[in-house]
């Protein structure tokens, strides 16, 4: 460039474009998902847990520095149809971060079911102390998951490490879309801890985005209000087995519900049909195994409905609603196939899952 005596300086704009430049290390171009956050916090987000259904990534293509240096996970999933539990067994941890100030973790599992309830889906390992290569060999259940459940739910496995003296951290998680299991089949998982979702920042979302997250998170608090928990039945002719219930909401401060079942076979005139269980305090997954007889014809029963009612106890006031079922010739779904199954095989006991609702039509309910 140059300049002559008595003139102003000026420069192009190729020169001004060569003088901007900043050295340094060239920047990967963002991706079009960086600009779109997810919604909710590490448990339960709507567009956190839509994104991540089919992002569950196997060892063998894990090349980010970020994820490795959080650790490697081992686990095996089955998904038995039979009984419609999920196992998931934890094998084996490499490489944690260290999170203690002496170059070692307290590590231990955390499983969430996603979306649900945090409370009543969670399960976790045990402990293992001052290490960052720990192994657990321990196998974790969920009864009552359906076939529905296993094509809609995502499984959150997440590795904390335990702190007497403050908050546990959290170390790293990996989410596994549940419809890729194939029924009766394990499948072995080997991946690399990944980070939490980044929490979304309002300054940074638009009105459009502001506006599909809340309709997102609309739809899963009517899908939270819905689905009440499961209640494991059997019916062997005029005898009502009531086995166990799972994922039941929480009605307590403490987090959990003291449930207790309460069937009737209506209609009732003389009000003679109630039975209860006994109360099983702190649990979100009681284990009850009562039965109940009815003395009544197996005709007379065909005209019957039977009404199950999950109920939270509570001393001194009022005992809270938790869900019911309502089984006959008028409901829908798995109730009515339960009681057509039930009237067919009168000899044979036949048991079945049901999801609690908020509310059973055409009844009120008095504790």
């Amino acid at each position: 460039m140059t300049v002559r005596k008595g003139k102003k300086l000026t420069i192009s704009i190729q020169e001004h474009m060569a003088i901007d430049v900043c050295p340094g290390p060239i920047r990967p171009i963002k991706q079009i998902s960086a600009y779109f956050p997810p919604t909710g916090g590490g448990g339960g987000g709507t567009l956190s847990a839509m994104s991540s259904m089919d992002t569950s990534i196997e060892i063998d293509s894990c090349d980010s520095d970020d994820s490795t240096s959080l650790g490697i996970l081992e686990f095996d999933l089955l998904y038995e149809r039979a009984t419609s539990s999920l196992h998931c067994t934890v094998l084996r941890a490499k490489g944690l971060k260290p999170m203690d100030f002496n170059g070692l973790a307290d590590p231990y599992v955390k499983l969430h079911l996603l979306p649900g309830a945090c409370k009543a889906n969670k399960l976790k390992t045990k402990i293992v102390r001052n290490t960052l290569n720990p192994v657990w060999n321990e196998t974790l259940t969920y009864c009552g998951i359906t076939e529905e459940d296993m094509y809609r739910k995502t499984l959150r496995v997440s590795v904390c490490d335990e702190d007497k003296l403050s908050h546990n951290e959290f170390i790293g998680e990996s989410r596994v879309a549940l419809r890729r299991l194939k029924p009766d089949q394990t499948k072995h998982y080997k991946i690399c801890l990944e980070h939490p979702p980044p929490l979304p920042s309002p300054s940074a979302m638009s009105v459009a985005l502001r506006g599909i997250s809340c309709y997102l998170r609309e739809i899963e608090q009517q899908r939270s209000l819905e689905e009440r928990g499961r209640l494991l039945l059997s019916l062997h002719g005029l005898c009502v087995g009531v086995r166990r219930c799972a994922h039941l909401a929480a009605m307590d401060v403490n987090g959990f519900s003291d449930p207790y079942v309460k069937t009737y076979l209506k209609p009732d005139i003389h009000k003679k049909s109630k039975h209860k269980t006994a109360v099983i305090k702190k649990t979100l997954n009681p284990e009850f195994n009562e039965e109940f007889f009815y003395e009544i014809s197996l005709s007379e029963l065909s005209t019957k409905t039977l009404e199950v009612t999950v109920w939270d106890y509570d001393l001194g006031k009022s005992n809270d609603f938790i869900g019911g079922v309502s089984l006959g010739c008028h409901s829908q779904g798995d109730a009515l196939r339960h009681w057509v199954e039930c009237l067919k095989n009168k000899g044979k006991k036949v048991e079945r899952w049901h999801t609690l609702t908020n509310e059973l039509p055409g009844s009120t309910f008095h504790d």
